[in-house]
């Protein structure tokens, strides 16, 4: 019996899928979210702004190789920490996070993917409402923004319901962590995205830069 399970290990260790690291998203110390290996040799952090357009870019044009290779196989982590600029990317970043763990990488990706659609919207509403919402507290005002800009109908299209989403948008306590996280980037971050790979500054704020630094640290 131990020959024959000694023979057939192989094949069913050979048979079995690979895991797909891109649907892993765990909760660090400091309040962002890594996806992919906790283990994984080559450690990409982005500092990132769901208003920031260089973002949006970066987040699409990566995606098929970062995500759908690289941090799918394991081999790469991305860590993302908000670099929050505005009440607009404030209101985004808690949405995306609303959906927790499983749900985050996909609402980051669903903000990014839509951000021609929504900030636009974002910066009209603000225009047309920031004496009104003079009046009001701030969760409020990150709900109200996040209706306007239309934060709340990708949340809701990534399964959260409005009692989540208000609960996530008047959660001051997450705010002020996202506020901190941004406050401890360290001097390298003077834009938005920067990156560090392996703990050390990456220049350059583009996929095309970023790829090259990647296969030169082992991710191919």
């Amino acid at each position: 019996m131990r020959i024959l399970l000694a023979l057939l290990l192989p094949l069913i260790l050979a048979a079995a899928p690979a895991r797909d690291w891109s649907t892993v998203a765990t909760k660090q110390a400091n309040g962002a979210y890594l996806i992919g290996n906790p283990a994984a040799p080559v450690k990409l952090v982005e500092y990132g702004s769901y208003t920031c357009p260089h973002c949006g870019a970066f987040s699409v044009e990566s995606g098929p190789v970062l995500r759908g290779r690289l941090i799918r196989s394991g081999k790469v982590s991305l860590e993302y920490r908000h670099y929050v600029r505005d009440s607009a990317d404030l209101a985004a970043a808690l949405v995306a996070r609303c959906a927790g763990p499983k749900g985050f990488a996909a609402t980051s990706d669903r903000i990014f993917a839509t951000q021609r659609d929504w900030l636009p919207r974002a910066a009209d509403w603000s225009q047309a409402n920031a004496e009104r919402m003079r009046m009001y507290p701030a969760p409020a005002r990150l709900r109200a923004e996040a209706e306007g800009a239309g934060l709340l109908a990708i949340g809701r299209t990534a399964g959260l319901t409005d009692a989540r989403l208000d609960a996530c948008l008047a959660d001051e306590a997450e705010a002020d962590r996202l506020v901190a996280m941004t406050a401890a980037a360290p001097p390298s971050v003077v834009g938005t995205p920067s990156f560090l790979l392996n703990g050390r500054a990456v220049p350059g704020a583009s996929w095309s830069a970023i790829q090259p630094a990647l296969a030169a640290a082992g991710a191919r």
